[in-house]
């Protein structure tokens, strides 16, 4: 290898080192509750309350790359509004700037009982009535 060559390399192994620091700091990583933020801003349609306080997301795991998978499950099994609300999630989802992939997986182990939502969602449906 010339000396012209090997300064070549030298300098492109430079640039890449400076690419990965402007990406590192261009792409930050997400944590559980960017996700969740976001995902109360999902409602339900037929209840005014947002599906994290409504008790419905039941797991958020957040890889490496920003690639998110969210377990969530209904009221009950055969709920007509399933797909609304999982697309509607994935949706809010992929707004986050910096996101990778999202998958949303739809569970019913453990069942979904009223015990779950929130007790500030419970006092702002008591303040409404």
């Amino acid at each position: 290898m010339t000396k012209e060559e090997k300064e070549t390399q030298e300098k492109g192994g430079e640039a890449k080192e400076e690419q990965r620091k402007y990406e590192g700091q261009e792409k930050k990583k997400l944590e559980k509750e960017d996700i969740l933020k976001a995902l109360s801003e999902v409602y339900d349609p037929e209840i005014p309350i947002n599906i994290v306080d409504m008790g419905l997301v039941y797991k958020v795991d957040i890889d490496d790359h920003n690639n998110v998978e969210v377990d969530m499950t209904m009221t009950v099994r055969g709920c007509p509004m399933h797909a609304f609300l999982t697309r509607q999630a994935r949706d809010r989802l992929e707004k986050i700037k910096g996101i990778g992939n999202v998958k949303i997986n739809l569970v019913w182990d453990p069942p979904w009982t009223p015990e779950r939502i929130s007790k500030s969602a419970i006092e702002n449906l008591k303040m409404e009535e």
